[in-house]
């Protein structure tokens, strides 16, 4: 081989070794550094993703435990439609309106309708009221046993603001004056009241519902009795393991659900409008014809005028010579007014005997349209008085001669 062709081999081995080095040299130097960072770095966003995801967690925990446990509403089952129902006895005064299933079991007393009225089915004694009262029990028995967030005992309930939850009486509960609940805007918000003994609202006591809270979710679980006072409003559904008692003008809008004892009402209003279907009411239409009186006003106006037709008078006179005594001969036509002018008056009238004719409207309104005209023309000719000739003025004599240009003539007065 010659010198050149060992250098060129030489110059090429020299270049791929380099080449092979620092691929060698990448290979234990540089890549282990690399993939190293890769994994640090992953390392850390994986260090960071378990952080963020503890931070997330706690703060759901922290507002879990910061918020009070609202309360569920419970499953009324069969009861759900009636709006009354005892377990002894149901008694009424008054002209009470119940709207809603009424139902007694396993009583089977139902007294005072009428004169009280049920806009609903009565169940006495029968299936239906027997299965109501197992799941009012049920019901009961829920409400009971939900966790109490907020301890009402010894407070009346009367000029406080409550929202959603669950409260709580160790003893009995009272309502003087108003209690307002509010949804917050939540239609389904419920508001549970466990009380030991018993409920007791006084007189005008009122209940009002404000953002979206409805008394459909809304529930009173009382360990004994309820008592509503004369003229209170209220609202939600009463639980009572005895007796329900609503004195006279009490409403309730709601349900009055008693397991053991009586359901006693004195002139109320109890309306359970949950989810209610009420019957469709019977429309009786009746027509009135109107009575329509008509009255006839006939009204005639007459209308007399005179026209009086003035004489004409042409009176011709001949004038001689004056040197003779003057010889005036008026002519004129003359009327003798001995007789009295003959006047002819010209009426035209319409007869009123019979009544105008009255156009009657088949909206009962009468129109009466009078038609009566009469016109009384009266024509009166007056005669003039007659003429009578004048004598000449004294002093003139037929010595007094006028002028050859003057003729004189004397006429007479006309008298009308």
């Amino acid at each position: 081989m010659s010198n050149t062709g060992k250098e060129s081999m030489s110059r090429h081995n020299q270049e791929h070794g380099s080449m092979f080095r620092q691929i060698k040299r990448f290979g234990t130097e540089q890549l282990p550094g690399r993939l190293a960072g890769a994994r640090v770095r992953q390392q850390l966003a994986y260090v960071t993703t378990l952080f963020t995801m503890a931070a997330l967690l706690f703060v759901t925990v922290g507002n879990a435990w910061a918020r009070p446990m609202l309360g569920v509403a419970p499953t009324l089952g069969v009861a759900a439609s009636f709006a009354v129902l005892a377990g002894s006895t149901v008694t009424n005064i008054g002209p009470t309106i119940v709207t809603g299933d009424l139902g007694v079991s396993p009583g089977s007393a139902v007294t005072g309708f009428p004169p009280g009225t049920i806009v609903g089915t009565t169940h006495t004694t029968d299936a239906v009221a027997l299965q109501a009262q197992k799941d009012v029990t049920i019901a009961y028995n829920n409400l009971a046993g939900q966790a109490c967030n907020t301890t009402l005992t010894g407070q009346d309930l009367g000029g406080l603001t409550l929202t959603p939850g669950v409260y709580c009486f160790s003893t009995s509960a009272q309502l003087t004056g108003a209690l307002t609940l509010d949804g917050q805007g939540d239609p389904n918000a419920v508001f549970i009241f466990q009380i030991g003994s018993t409920l007791t609202t006084a007189s005008n006591a009122a209940m009002l519902m404000i953002n979206g809270a409805s008394e459909c979710n809304v529930f009173w679980q009382v360990g004994s009795s309820a008592t509503l006072g004369t003229n209170t409003a209220f609202a939600g559904n009463i639980l009572a393991l005895m007796s329900i008692t609503l004195n006279n003008n009490a409403n309730l809008l709601g349900r009055a659900l008693a397991q053991n004892g009586a359901v006693t009402m004195d002139t109320n209003h109890v309306s359970m409008l949950c989810n209610l279907t009420l019957p469709t009411p019977t429309v009786t239409a009746t027509i009135v014809t109107p009575t329509t009186t008509a009255t006839s006003i006939a009204a005639a106006t007459s209308t007399a005028t005179a026209t009086p037709t003035p004489p004409t008078t042409t009176p011709t006179s001949t004038a001689t010579d004056l040197s003779t005594p003057p010889t005036t001969t008026p002519t004129s036509t003359a009327t003798d007014l001995s007789t009295p002018p003959t006047t002819t008056p010209t009426s035209t009238a319409t007869d009123l005997s019979t009544l105008p004719t009255s156009t009657q409207s088949p909206t009962g309104t009468q129109t009466s349209t009078p038609t009566a005209t009469a016109t009384l023309v009266l024509t009166a000719i007056a005669t003039p008085t007659p003429l009578t000739a004048l004598e000449p003025p004294t002093g003139l004599q037929p010595s007094d001669e006028p002028s050859a240009t003057t003729s004189t003539l004397y006429l007479p007065l006309i008298s009308n």
